[in-house]
């Protein structure tokens, strides 16, 4: 059986780590057990601390790290605990380790920070950061060590903040995959409000009304409903807090938001009249805008056209489509997969360099594929 209590020899191949040295993470939820998980991949001993006994060996069987060890001298220390007590955690590791970097991952930035300067904590090794990465589910059972791959990752400093600690953290966020961006704790703030925190309320709103609607309407559940509410399953207890501390930014955002409903809602109140039609078709094109303005694959703002191809619910299927397009010369950029209600199909949305689209909707249909639409349609 392997010892999945002590830290393991870095892949063969891979790419060494750049953090050397032990790296302490308390917290062993899922964003803790992931980091855990990515850095242990690269050969780099982490050890996990956390409240709950019962949770800190969970993430250690599953192997994200070991326990703690009496003489552990991190040089590193991730803060992975929720929003509520992350200040009081960071300020403990200060304290504890006068020789750790410490950082924290919550999704608020300013009230840790806040916090621990009002209690006149010395910071100058504390520097805040986020990863831009999670899942619907929680917890050790649920931890990937590819979840922040691709991902960007807030990195915070300060004035008084050295190069060293900076690029050590920066070293956290590049071994495990992600790409490190530095803002400032305000402007981190501002923008998971717009990006994060208000599309969380929105969903859950929306999927809300789902709880009383007729099981008809139900049926009639499409792609669009899914993806506008798939946030909508995120745990109550963590968004209170995540809200709570990121309260004016939001409030900002959602009063905009609710005067843009109103406006539109009169307009259909009345859509005969003058201006209303224009009303809805203005609110239409500025979220066209909006969305444009969001970055496509690898963080480029190149958009790709889109085909829809059916594809019967047998196994295999997809593997056949895939290797088919690979033979057409066709990369697949993007995909979206939707099951039909009551039928044995499902609908292979994917998206494509637009020079190849001609290539692959015809090199597609002369195999059989029968192609439901694209967006030249």
């Amino acid at each position: 059986m392997t010892d999945t209590t002590s830290a393991p020899s870095a892949t063969r191949g891979a790419v060494a780590a750049r953090i050397a040295g032990t790296v302490r993470i308390v917290g062993t939820g899922l964003l803790g057990a992931s980091i855990g998980h990515a850095l242990r991949a690269k050969g780099v001993d982490v050890v996990l601390s956390d409240t709950s006994p019962a949770q800190q060996r969970l993430a250690v069987d599953y192997g994200a790290g070991r326990a703690p060890g009496e003489d552990d001298a991190p040089k590193l220390i991730v803060v992975a605990v929720p929003p509520e007590v992350t200040a009081d955690v960071v300020e403990a590791e200060l304290a504890r380790f006068p020789e750790a970097v410490v950082t924290d991952v919550a999704s608020v930035k300013l009230e840790p920070l806040r916090t621990l300067t009002a209690r006149g904590v010395d910071i100058r090794r504390y520097i805040g950061s986020h990863p831009l990465a999670g899942r619907e589910r929680g917890g050790a059972i649920s931890a990937r060590a590819d979840l922040f791959i691709g991902r960007p990752w807030v990195v915070c400093r300060d004035g008084e903040t050295s190069a060293a600690d900076l690029a050590l953290v920066e070293a956290l966020a590049l071994d495990v995959g992600a790409q490190p961006i530095e803002m400032s704790p305000e402007e981190h703030d501002r923008s998971v409000a717009l990006t994060s925190h208000v599309p969380q309320v929105v969903a859950s709103l929306l999927a809300g009304r789902l709880a009383e609607a007729e099981e008809g309407a139900l049926r009639l559940a499409g792609q669009g409903v899914r993806d506008t509410t798939r946030i909508a399953a995120s745990a109550p207890e963590l968004w209170v807090q995540i809200l709570g501390a990121n309260a004016a930014p939001v409030v900002e955002i959602l009063d905009a938001l609710a005067d843009d409903l109103r406006e539109v809602s009169d307009a259909l109140r009345a859509p005969e009249h003058p201006g209303a039609r224009r009303t809805v078709a203005e609110a239409i094109r500025h979220g066209n805008e909006g969305v444009e303005r969001l970055p496509g694959k690898h963080g480029q703002n190149r958009r790709f056209e889109t085909l829809v191809v059916m594809v019967d619910d047998t196994a295999g299927q997809l593997g056949r489509l895939f290797g088919e397009l690979g033979e057409l010369g066709v990369n697949v950029e993007d995909l979206r997969l939707e099951h039909s209600p009551g039928a044995q199909i499902g609908l292979a949305e994917i998206s494509v360099d637009p020079a190849a689209l001609h290539a692959a909707v015809s090199g597609l249909t002369e195999r059989g594929w029968r192609i439901a639409g694209n967006t030249n349609d």
